[in-house]
């Protein structure tokens, strides 16, 4: 199985790729206003480099529970001098976190290889035709509603059923707006639209997903749902849970996470690939 995101190319099997996350934003969940200077969040994503990072995420605009949205040009403000900078100093994919289609295409031009895209529950199809007129990798994120309002009501009747609905429709929806299956990734949206227990039955399924034979991308990282399964309030002590989820989605066949803490998730997850390899042979 190939992925490509512009000129990366990364072939599966292989050890599960680290995404490390840059959040350029003063009100993100988990470390909220930390690297909102663009100097401390491009020294941040090198650090995070160094640390093991494989790919980048770059973020303007926070996608917590009843997140504010942001205007386009502040979007932009914030996350296009962290791209210029990172592009000329990493050799790693940089990928956008966003919801907007100009601002997409903004970082691509600036050196940005993918698209992480929470909404792509979205019926336009001008994300989609910005992923494929740059030949950028493409991660399709399951939400239901938007950041606003997903944590109010989520409901389904099966939620690892119509994930699956979700994903199947979307597949056929960026085909026919000239992406190609080798750009896309999938992710089920850990916390996006879902109750605790909606996101444990999502993370007991993970293999499941594996049926389209795309990589398949899990964020966790510090998520609410960790602190009601354990007990702990606050998001920077849920690393623990972070890593337990991260090493079962390994094992299910994941092949990308997506964390704020890549230091001790690459040591993880190694370790867990080293434990798996014995198990097979």
């Amino acid at each position: 199985m190939i992925f490509r995101a512009r000129q990366f190319q990364f072939t599966f099997p292989h050890p599960a790729l680290i995404m490390g996350v840059v959040n350029v934003t003063p009100d993100s969940f988990s470390d909220g206003g930390l690297f909102f200077d663009p100097t401390a969040a491009v020294d941040h994503g090198i650090q995070l480099v160094k640390e093991g990072a494989d790919v980048l995420d770059i973020g303007g605009e926070s996608t917590r529970p009843n997140a504010a949205p942001v205007t386009e040009q502040e979007e932009l403000r914030r996350v296009i001098p962290v791209l210029e900078a990172l592009a000329s100093q990493v050799k790693v994919p940089l990928s956008i976190d966003t919801m907007k289609p100009a601002v997409a295409r903004a970082a691509l031009r600036m050196g940005a290889s993918m698209v992480n895209d929470v909404a792509a529950n979205r019926q336009d199809a001008e994300m989609w035709r910005a992923v494929a007129e740059c030949g950028a990798g493409y991660v399709v994120v399951h939400m239901q509603g938007t950041p606003a309002t997903m944590q109010k009501t989520p409901a389904y009747r099966d939620v690892v059923a119509e994930v699956g609905e979700f994903f199947s429709d979307r597949l056929k929806r960026l085909s026919a707006s000239g992406v190609s299956l080798d750009q896309v990734v999938l992710d089920v949206g850990i916390g996006f639209g879902k109750t605790a227990e909606q996101n444990l039955q999502l993370l007991a399924a993970l293999e499941s997903f594996r049926r389209w034979e795309r990589p398949l991308l899990l964020g966790v990282s510090r998520k609410s749902f960790i602190g009601q399964v354990a007990g702990v309030a606050e998001a920077s002590e849920r690393l623990p849970g972070s890593l337990a989820c991260a090493c079962g989605a390994l094992n299910a066949g994941v092949h990308i996470i997506r964390t704020h803490d890549v230091a001790a998730t690459r040591q993880a997850l190694r370790v867990t690939e080293a434990i798996l390899a014995r198990c097979k042979s």
